[in-house]
């Protein structure tokens, strides 16, 4: 099997049509049968069956299929990889970012980026830190930004530490929290383990959570509306913005802080167009 019939297989399982994978991958339908056919004799099962609804895929063809996807990533990163080696000024750049870093850090941090080499091209997924760090791990993308303390077996470097704080448009007491209307929103794992630990070594009662959200974007901006506070990092929040921030502390009277790191394995430095980046990252601290 070569990669074009990775490629069949995967777009089949995307369309569940003959016809329609004829027209993507401009193949004949009697050729493409043909070369389905062969496939499962390559492989010794059977991956797909007519059904009253087009075509179906078996119990094995499911497992094919989805390795496909996964085999055809492999292929473009092998190629784009070998581009990179020697060349420190042209390929793709493979990033996973924290939702937070790819909305309020990044975009100008690439602009610079591009503006002294242009011809470098980005391939980004955005999601939880949790989400990178399980990309970059598996070698799905070269480097990553995430938040938190993450146990990174490769090269790591601090980008920036914030204040986990209070944010409230009123002012506050913090003895009151447990009765002053909180608003949550949904994050990552550890950031909210930590908050769970820090209020129950200050409260013996829960929160009075008044409003659940899924962004912190959209916390914020209920938050500056008066909907009642949040503990949010300090970066949400600019110096110059009007509102009641209190820095968090835990027993032992330490700032409550949470990291930003960028995370990569040193193996990738043998990419020069990775190794430019990381570098270009670094110096602008």
């Amino acid at each position: 099997m070569n990669e074009r019939d990775w490629e069949i297989l995967h777009t089949l399982y995307l369309h569940k049509s003959i016809t329609k994978v004829g027209e993507v991958l401009y193949i004949s339908q009697p050729t493409l049968t043909k070369r389905i056919k062969k496939i499962e004799k390559d492989l010794g099962i059977q991956i797909v069956f007519r059904g009253n609804k087009g075509v179906q895929f078996t119990q094995e063809g499911e497992f094919v299929a989805k390795k496909a996807e996964l085999l055809l990533q492999t292929f473009k990163n092998v190629r784009e990889d070998a581009l990179n080696i020697n060349d420190f000024h042209r390929g793709t750049l493979r990033l996973a970012v924290s939702n937070f870093y790819s909305k309020y850090k990044l975009p100008p941090l690439l602009k610079d980026f591009k503006d002294k080499y242009p011809e470098v091209d980005f391939y980004i997924e955005t999601g939880y830190s949790r989400n990178v760090f399980q990309s970059v791990y598996n070698k799905n993308t070269h480097t990553g930004f995430l938040r938190g303390e993450y146990h990174w077996p490769g090269e790591k470097h601090l980008l920036f530490e914030e204040e986990l704080c209070v944010f409230s448009m009123q002012d506050l007491d913090l003895q009151d929290l447990p009765q002053i209307p909180r608003i949550n929103y949904k994050t990552d794992q550890l950031y909210k383990q930590m908050v769970d630990n820090w209020w129950t070594e200050h409260y013996k009662s829960p929160p009075y959570y008044s409003m659940s959200v899924d962004q912190g974007d959209t916390c914020k901006e209920m938050v500056k509306n008066g909907l009642g506070y949040a503990i949010m990092p300090s970066e949400f929040f600019s110096e110059h913005e009007s509102v009641v921030r209190i820095p968090l502390f835990n027993n032992n009277n330490e700032p409550l802080t949470q990291k930003t790191w960028m995370c990569y394995y040193s193996e990738s430095l043998k990419l020069q167009v990775v190794q430019t980046f990381i570098n270009f990252v670094k110096s602008r601290q």
